[in-house]
C-alpha cells in the first residue's frame, strides 16, 4: 500500500479554522438562542414556533439539494465552493441582525416577520454552509487528511459556538447596572448586543477562507448517460451515504445542551442566595446572575465534553475507525444522560460532570459523520465514476438542521405539554423558577436528560450497518487513485 501525501498547508488550515470559528459564532446565536427568543421575548405561540421549525425544515429540504446541485454542475473562475464565501456574510449579517429584533407590531404580524425573516436567513445560510463544509472534500484526496482537517475546523467551529454564550454571561451581569431595565426590556437589548456582535465579528473572520484556501480535487462534472441514474438517485442508492444522514438526522440530542441551556437556566435550575429576603432589583439582579451563571456553566461543561472529545479524536481515530467511536461513544452518553435524570434538576451541581460526559457523543458525532460522508463520496465515485461532492455535503447540512429544529421543537413541545404560558408571566420582571411547580421544572429538565438519551440510542443503530472501514476502505482509496490516474485528473 501506497503512503498518501499530505496537500493542506499550515496557514491555509490556520486560515480554515479561523473561518469555522466565526462560522460557529454565527450558526450559534441563532440555533442556541431563536427558541428562547421567540417564546420569551417576540412572544409569539409555542405552537407557532414548532410549526415553523418544521416548515424551515421542509423549505431546506427543497433548498439545500438544489444548492449541492447548482454547486456540482457549475464552474466558476474561482473554484466551485469559494466564490459562494465570497457572496454571502453581508446578507447574512443583515438577517441575523433582523432575527433578533423585535418590531412594535400586534402578534399576528410578529408571526408573519419572524417566518419570513427565519426562512429567508436559513436559505442564504445554504449558499454558504453548504460549500463550506465541502470544502475539505476537495482540498485534499488523502482521506486520512481529510478527517484531520475535518476534526480541526469542527473543533474551531465549536469553540466558536460557545463564544455567544459568553456574550449572554457578561451581558446578564452588567447590563441591569448599566441600563437600570429589567424584565422584557432587559432582554430586547441583550439579544440586539448578541446579534450585532454575532453578524461582525463572525462574518469577518468566514470570508477570509475565500482568499486562503485552494480546492485541489476537482472532478470534472460528467453528464448523464442513457439510463444512467440522476444525481438524487446516485444519492439515495448510496447505502453508506443514507447511513450517516440517518444517523445525523437521529442525533439531534446532541444540539439539545446548546439549545436547551437558556431554557434550564430559566425555568429549572436556581443557583444563588435565598430569594425570600430579596425585592425589586436585588431580586431581579440575583435572578439574572442565576441565569447566566447556569446558562455560562452549562456551556462550559458541554464546551470541555464536547471540545475536549476533538482535541483528542486526532490520536483516536488513529487506533479506532468512525464506527467504532461513534457508537461507544453513543452508549456513553445514554448512560450519562439517564444519570443525570435521577440526579434530578434540584442537584445542579451533581448533574454538573454528567453533563460533560453527556457532550462527549457531540464532539464525536460533529467529526466523524463529516468524515464519513467524505469516505461515502470516495465510495459513490468508487462505483459510479461519479462524485456529488456538494450534493452530499448539502444532504449532510440538511440532516444537521433537521436535527437541530428537532431539539428546538422538543423544547417547544415542552412548553405546550407543561403549559409554560410566557405571556401570563408578566414582562416587567424575572421568572423566579423556585416558585414554579415540580412537573413544570421537571419537564423542562427532560430537554437535557432523557431526551438527548433516546436521541444517541437511536443515533447508534444505523452505523451498525456502516460498513467503510479497515481494508475494504483502504481498497477503495487505493483504487479511487488509479482511476482518476487513468482519466487524467490530476491534484496539485
Amino acid at each position: 500500500m501506497e503512503t498518501l501525501k499530505n496537500y493542506v498547508g499550515k496557514k491555509e488550515l490556520r486560515v480554515f479554522e479561523i473561518g469555522a470559528l466565526g462560522q460557529g459564532i454565527i450558526y450559534a446565536t441563532m440555533s442556541s438562542y431563536i427558541s428562547d427568543f421567540y417564546l420569551n421575548i417576540l412572544q409569539v405561540t409555542p405552537i407557532f414556533v414548532m410549526f415553523l421549525m418544521f416548515f424551515a425544515r421542509i423549505w431546506d429540504a427543497f433548498v439545500d439539494p438544489v444548492v449541492g446541485t447548482i454547486i456540482d454542475r457549475a464552474n466558476p473562475k474561482h473554484g466551485k465552493m469559494r466564490p459562494y464565501l465570497l457572496l454571502t456574510p453581508i446578507p447574512i449579517a443583515i438577517l441575523t441582525f433582523l432575527l433578533f429584533y423585535v418590531p412594535d407590531i400586534s402578534l399576528t404580524a410578529k408571526m408573519v416577520y419572524a417566518g419570513i425573516t427565519y426562512t429567508i436567513w436559513g436559505t442564504i445560510y445554504s449558499w454558504s454552509d453548504v460549500p463550506f463544509w465541502s470544502l475539505p472534500n476537495v482540498m485534499t484526496p488523502n482521506p486520512e487528511e481529510r478527517g484531520q482537517v475535518f476534526s480541526k475546523i469542527k473543533l474551531t467551529n465549536g469553540v466558536g459556538s460557545a463564544l455567544p454564550v459568553a456574550i449572554f454571561m457578561i451581558l446578564g451581569f452588567i447590563l441591569p447596572g448599566i441600563t437600570g431595565k429589567s424584565g422584557l426590556s432587559l432582554e430586547k437589548t441583550k439579544y440586539i448586543i448578541i446579534a450585532l456582535i454575532a453578524s461582525v465579528i463572525g462574518n469577518l473572520l468566514f470570508i477570509r477562507v475565500y482568499f486562503h484556501v485552494k480546492e485541489r480535487v476537482v472532478v470534472p462534472y460528467k453528464k448523464r448517460q442513457g439510463n444512467e441514474a440522476g444525481a438524487f438517485k446516485l444519492l439515495l442508492t448510496c447505502k453508506p451515504l443514507m447511513l450517516v444522514i440517518l444517523s445525523c438526522i437521529l442525533s439531534f440530542g446532541r444540539y439539545m445542551f446548546q439549545v436547551g441551556a437558556i431554557h434550564v437556566a430559566r425555568y429549572s435550575f436556581y443557583v444563588g442566595p435565598n430569594l425570600a429576603g430579596l425585592s425589586g432589583i436585588a431580586k431581579e439582579a440575583a435572578l439574572q446572575k442565576s441565569i447566566s451563571t447556569v446558562n455560562t456553566i452549562f456551556a462550559v461543561a458541554t464546551a470541555v465534553g464536547m471540545f475536549g472529545t476533538m482535541l483528542f479524536l486526532p490520536k483516536l481515530i488513529k487506533k479506532f475507525n468512525y464506527k467504532q467511536l461513534l457508537i461507544s461513544s453513543c452508549f456513553l452518553g445514554v448512560v450519562s444522560c439517564l444519570i443525570t435524570y435521577f440526579i434530578g434538576y434540584k442537584n445542579f451541581w451533581a448533574c454538573l460532570p454528567f453533563f460533560l460526559i453527556s457532550c462527549i457523543p457531540a464532539g464525536v458525532i460533529n467529526v466523524v459523520s463529516s468524515a464519513m460522508i467524505g469516505d461515502s463520496l470516495d465510495y459513490m465515485e468508487w462505483k459510479t465514476g461519479r462524485r456529488e461532492t456538494a450534493l452530499g455535503s448539502a444532504c449532510q447540512s440538511f440532516s444537521n438542521k433537521f436535527g437541530s429544529a428537532i431539539a428546538t421543537s422538543s423544547v417547544v413541545l415542552m412548553y405546550v405539554i407543561f403549559k409554560l404560558n410566557v405571556s401570563s408571566m408578566g414582562a416587567q420582571y424575572t421568572v423566579d423558577p423556585t416558585a414554579l411547580s415540580g412537573s413544570l421544572r421537571g419537564g423542562v429538565f427532560l430537554i437535557v436528560s432523557i431526551i438527548p438519551a433516546i436521541s444517541f440510542l437511536l443515533c447508534a443503530l444505523p452505523i451498525f450497518f456502516y460498513d467503510l472501514t479497515g481494508k475494504k476502505k483502504q481498497i477503495i482509496t487505493d483504487e479511487l487513485r488509479q482511476q482518476r490516474a487513468a482519466k487524467g485528473i490530476s491534484v496539485e
